[in-house]
């Protein structure tokens, strides 16, 4: 049983671990605060900026440890991941010998890159600093790559790349289908053509590396750190062999069948059939029948909550993706811990109006059917505009561009506003529509 004189535990480094344990460390000066990371560095929230009721602003940034052991001398930084938990003993254990008993435990751990295959030299996953740096270094001697996914590290890369070729393997109709609709991706394709603006920006994120290799460093133990920040890309030079820029290729509702290493795909039937692909290090057959020879092949498929330390002997209920189910006080089903973070699934029924904090609300017409219409509006090249409308009351948004409508959306989609007298003069670009509403 947990005792009074028990510390916090949070198990995690990156951004939900971190805000955990700065808010427990801050409202309760006189508690102990105990953060375990894998990682020598830890993420923090800077620069936070509420933009309107729901939608904020912020920037991410790695410190070392020690930067948060200075500001709350209550709160210590254990460099350790954990080997075992006992929840109805209360007590964590970690890899380098530690055990603590804890009054409150929180489970941040995050997810994995869910890779295509284990073990192969040719798959690198995206996941946090030490493989973007190892991506970096491949992608320096490369001149094709096959980005496999259509999540956000996958659209990142493709955009990012310069000096090499890019095949990209999409599952879906449209890139991005995650995020958006597809009018909003057939708006952006244009901006992964080759002439592309000059877009370096100074970094804004402070950066800090180690030389020693240890279980923070997924190159070296398979451990991994912290999730990448929304600006991972900044600063770093994505760049290939080719001196001339990038292209790309889609190929779209496809999926990886199987892969070959040189030898065994010059041995194949696949080598017969197209004995044109040329000398590469590793081969790529897709669903839809084509191949492709690459220098490389970046799994973007998705990630894996980390629960499996914390399974064994417990009884957390999980959910359909495997993440630790919480209720909406970010309660588990054991006792005394909770979870945040890609670690963990929501167990709600979630709001009727928002889906994502990215895009307003039912932005794609999520659940609506046919009880719906839509407004777009769209310049080429500067802005995408579409509203989500269901009996004459604003559902759904989507922004692309510099349109300083997301707050004034935001309170039609709240307040419910009736805007069937409106009509398609809702998005009429002569109406300064942000006065109108304010």
């Amino acid at each position: 049983m947990a005792s009074d004189r028990d510390p916090f535990v949070i198990v995690g480094g990156g951004i939900a671990g971190v805000t955990c344990a700065e808010q427990l460390a801050s409202q309760f000066p006189s508690e102990e605060v105990y953060l375990l990371t894998a990682s020598p560095l830890v993420k923090t929230v800077t620069n936070f900026k509420q933009v309107s009721k729901t939608l904020e602003e912020f920037n991410v940034e790695e410190q070392p440890s020690s930067v948060l052991e200075g500001k709350y001398p209550n709160l210590k930084v254990i460099q350790s991941t954990v080997k075992l938990l006992q929840v109805k003993q209360h007590l964590v254990q970690t890899e380098n010998g530690q055990t603590f008993h804890y009054k409150k435990l929180c489970l941040c751990s995050g997810a994995r890159p869910k890779l295509l295959t284990q073990d192969n030299p040719h798959v690198l996953g995206i996941r946090d600093t030490d493989s973007a740096q190892e991506f970096q270094k491949r992608l320096s001697k490369a001149k094709r790559i096959v980005v496999v996914g259509n999540g956000g590290i996958a659209l990142e890369l493709v955009y990012e790349i310069e000096g090499c070729e890019v095949i990209w393997a999409i599952k879906d109709k449209a890139i991005g289908n995650t995020f958006f609709d597809a009018g909003a991706a057939q708006f952006l394709i244009p901006s992964l053509e080759p002439d592309k603006k000059d877009r370096s920006l100074p970094c804004k994120r402070a950066r800090y590396t180690t030389d020693k290799t240890g279980a923070g460093q997924s190159g070296v133990s398979g451990e991994l750190g912290s999730a990448l920040g929304p600006d991972w890309h900044e600063g770093v030079e994505l760049r290939g062999a080719e001196k001339s820029s990038s292209r790309t290729h889609m190929e779209y509702e496809c999926e990886v069948e199987k892969i070959y290493t040189q030898q065994d795909f010059f041995m194949s039937d696949l080598n017969k059939e197209n004995s044109k692909l040329g000398m590469w290090p590793v081969y790529v057959q897709l669903t839809n029948g084509m191949a492709y020879g690459c220098d490389f092949i970046v799994s973007a498929t998705g990630v894996v909550p980390n629960t499996d330390p914390f399974l064994c002997g417990n009884n957390f209920e999980l959910a359909a993706d495997h993440g630790l189910k919480v209720d909406d006080h970010m309660r588990t089903s054991e006792q005394d811990v909770y979870a945040a973070g890609e670690v963990c699934t929501i167990g709600w029924e979630p709001s009727p109006l928002w889906q994502q904090v990215v895009l307003l609300g039912k932005f794609n017409a999520q659940g609506l059917g046919q009880d719906h219409e839509l407004l777009v509006r769209c310049t080429k090249g500067r802005e995408y505009v579409k509203v989500v409308l269901s009996g004459g009351r604003m559902l759904g948004a989507v922004l692309i561009g510099d349109s300083d409508l997301e707050e004034t959306f935001e309170n039609l989609i709240l307040n419910q506003m009736d805007l069937s007298r409106y009509g398609e003069e809702l998005l009429n670009p002569n109406i300064d529509i942000e006065d109108y509403f304010d």
